[in-house]
């Protein structure tokens, strides 16, 4: 990742370019503690909070294709990649806009754009050599969208999720806190720190959405996303980039919908 930006007085190689900001604008900061404990507590949160949410509302007689099971299975994963990631670096360390490069800032939407591009054309290759494999697939949350027995603004509202929150808390989990936590470890070790970050982070990314069929996909978009936040120093691009690629999803389910 010769490409890189340069921060100057990062503590470690890959690390976000707004803690070296705030450490030459004089910010008194913290020596981090985070680290990769606190990614798999993140997706175990993410994993294990919907399930048995999920699990007690249908026990309860939820409809399994009803609102409460939709917006639900939308939404508490959140608890881990979103909370999690904002509660522990704010515990341990300076918070997640200075430890993780939560930021977004005017330069991060082009580099965004561009990315989500990446996504659309590098992943629409990716997909199609995949269906010559295993043939056509779907995404899974598209498929229960599509089928749901809902009223129009849930659909609306899980559109909104899928287009705003679901790139951010799975940027700054994925992006931010497993990219960070990575690089951290493999520069204690001498590692190259920012590849195995960019991997890594794009693997996490790939297996937690749990459809092996689309992992190869999945792959190809994490690589871009995972590869943005280490050109930008921050994770506001690939936000921008994960949101491009999901609008055409969402759009197409709000046109199967309607």
């Amino acid at each position: 990742m010769s490409d890189q930006p340069t921060v100057v007085g990062a503590p470690y190689p890959g690390a976000p370019t707004t803690y070296a900001e705030a450490q030459a604008a004089g910010v008194e900061l913290r020596a981090p503690r985070w680290g990769l404990a606190d990614v798999a507590i993140a997706i175990l949160l993410a994993l294990l909070v919907p399930l048995v949410v999920l699990s007690t509302f249908l026990a309860a007689g939820a409809p399994r294709d009803g609102a409460l099971i939709l917006l639900g299975a939308a939404t508490l994963p959140w608890i881990g990649f979103g909370l999690w990631p904002w509660l522990t670096t704010r515990l341990q360390g300076n918070g997640a806009r200075i430890d993780l490069g939560f930021d977004l800032r005017w330069s991060d939407l082009g580099w965004g754009i561009g990315g989500g591009f990446a996504c659309l054309v590098l992943g629409g290759t990716v997909a199609w050599l995949t269906t010559l494999v295993a043939g056509d697939f779907e995404s899974s949350a598209g498929n229960a969208v599509v089928g749901a027995d809902v009223a129009r603004w849930v659909i609306w509202v899980f559109a909104v999720c899928a287009l705003v929150g679901a790139p951010v808390v799975e940027e700054l989990c994925f992006r931010g806190l497993a990219f960070a936590s990575v690089a951290r470890w493999a520069s204690r070790r001498g590692l190259p720190a920012v590849p195995l970050a960019v991997v890594l982070s794009a693997v996490l990314f790939t297996l937690i959405h749990l459809e092996p069929v689309r992992i190869p996909l999945l792959l190809t978009i994490g690589l871009v996303l995972s590869w943005l936040r280490a050109r930008t120093g921050r994770v506001g691009a690939s936000i921008v980039a994960h949101a491009f690629n999901n609008l055409w999803g969402v759009i197409g389910i709000l046109t199967l919908t309607t």
